[in-house]
């Protein structure tokens, strides 16, 4: 199998994995917000920080590690299985000892004894991290698909259950638990990888002079991400910290889980090729331009039925969310731009000039954080976009120069995908205010006329990524056919 049939088939399995999941995720959530009240969405949005933090410390890079090695040893994933369950452990009793001050600190008492529950995820996480990245260095994504969206239906059926139980926010943490406890456990199952009793601290300088620098900058771009929850959460209402946290959702739905499957696939497969420079440029560049065109097309067309969907699917209850939708899916865009770049500096092996990278963005981006706690929520929006924007500049700037792709030729492959995502947002937005009826009405209209706007416009103009993904992904299945027969 060649390597491009073996990234495009890793991708598909990964979009499957993660749009699947996501999809019930969606789902689930859409019943839940239809149940639930904003403030209840908002009190699991003040632990997010927490446990997101804590997840990037036991990981502590060896994920990304292990990955980048070309063949690791019992040795070295039994030395990151303890590593990691000790780590979640000694997190667990940290923020168990600190969580009344942590409820007392947002003002809402109910968090303490919420954070003592959810942070059991942690530990029950931990158990399958390194099965879980055997199948990814494998880019075995289909067994990681089954799980996930076994996972995703039993604990959305569960959470939903204790929903119209009047369990209100427990259902969020009881959806949570059950999902980390079906996939530990389902992972096993799958896995024929079992550790052993070592612990060796050659294995662990090893990798850890690789994975330390990516923990410094994980932790850094972890902080970054989620301290608008902190701030929602601490100088706005509880409420405002839930339409929000909807909003973000949302905006994940496509932004998140595209950079999640390009991360995921890209990394392994262009480790593989990091020595041959040449071929290296011409697989990524065919990757950045192929990924664009997907989310530029998505994330403005979001924006654009940010009001009919959010009315339509959670509610008007909800509807104070649609504004900070609307911003949310510019951030959004920049998601997979980031992403792949910084990509390229892991897969030289550049974790040093990462964290450097790291340090000095947030550095630039804390004036634009705390301007915007005076200004409101849209501005700290805002303030977002812009550090997206500022980040991609850095990011795109270092990456091209190692591997001879600049961010000028990074903008001038990626601009008519820029062009057709943005006319066919500037169409749908145009609907919403011409189209008589109400928005349940627009709402489905506007889903039918976006795709047809998109696939209209690629072949009018014979779009040279268009016609990429399209011939891949006829060759996929006829190629399949023919196997069958």
């Amino acid at each position: 199998m060649s390597l491009q049939e073996k990234t495009f088939k890793g991708i598909i399995w990964s979009f499957i994995d993660n749009f699947a999941s996501q999809g019930v995720e969606f789902i689930v959530g859409i019943i839940l917000a239809r149940i639930l009240t904003p403030r209840e969405f908002g009190l699991i949005g003040m632990l997010t920080v927490f446990i997101a933090i804590s997840q990037t410390f036991i990981d502590s890079g060896f994920t990304n590690a292990l990955i980048r090695k070309s063949n690791c040893t019992q040795k070295d994933y039994s030395t990151v299985f303890f590593f990691n369950i000790s780590v979640s452990l000694f997190l667990y009793f940290v923020l168990f000892a600190s969580s009344e001050a942590i409820g007392s600190f947002f003002k809402e008492p109910q968090l303490g004894i919420l954070l003592k529950v959810l942070g059991l995820c942690l530990v029950i996480g931990s158990i399958s991290m390194i099965q879980k990245t055997i199948l990814t260095k494998e880019i075995n994504f289909k067994q990681q698909t089954k799980i996930s969206l076994f996972s995703s239906v039993i604990s959305g059926v569960i959470g939903i259950l204790m929903a119209l139980y009047g369990y209100g926010v427990w259902s969020l943490v009881g959806r949570a638990m059950i999902s980390f406890i079906l996939s530990s456990i389902l992972f096993w199952i799958s896995s024929k990888w079992r550790p052993s009793f070592i612990f060796s601290k050659s294995s662990f300088k090893e990798l850890f002079g690789f994975g330390s620098k990516l923990l410094v900058s994980g932790l850094i771009d972890t902080v970054y991400n989620n301290i608008y929850y902190l701030i929602i959460g601490k100088y706005f209402s509880t409420k405002e910290l839930g339409l929000y946290t909807r909003a973000d959702q949302f905006k994940n739905i496509f932004s998140q889980n595209i950079t999640s499957v390009i991360q995921r696939v890209s990394f392994p497969t262009l480790s593989l090729i990091k020595e041959d420079s040449e071929r290296l440029r011409q697989s990524y560049q065919k990757l950045l331009r192929s990924t664009m065109f997907i989310t530029f097309s998505l994330m403005f067309s979001m924006a654009a039925m940010a009001k009919s969907m959010i009315f339509t699917l959670v509610g008007e209850k909800w509807l104070p969310a649609a504004p900070y939708l609307e911003l949310l899916c510019f951030v959004g865009i920049f998601y997979p731009l980031n992403s792949l770049n910084l990509n390229i500096l892991n897969v030289k092996g550049r974790s040093d000039l990462f964290l450097r990278l790291e340090i000095i963005k947030k550095i630039i981006f804390i004036p634009v954080i705390v301007i915007g706690v005076f200004f409101g929520i849209k501005a700290l929006i805002l303030g977002m976009i812009f550090n997206s924007l500022l980040a991609y500049f850095i990011n795109s700037y270092y990456s091209g120069r190692l591997i001879g792709y600049s961010v000028f030729c990074q903008i001038n492959d990626i601009k008519p995908s820029f062009l057709i995502g943005m006319i066919v947002g500037i169409l749908l937005y145009i609907e919403s205010l011409f189209i008589p009826g109400n928005l349940y009405i627009i709402f489905i209209i506007q889903c039918i006329s976006a795709p047809l706007f998109i696939l209209i416009f690629s072949e009018i103009t014979q779009f040279k990524d268009y016609l990429f993904l399209k011939k891949i992904i006829f060759d996929y299945i006829f190629k399949n056919d023919d196997r069958e027969r």
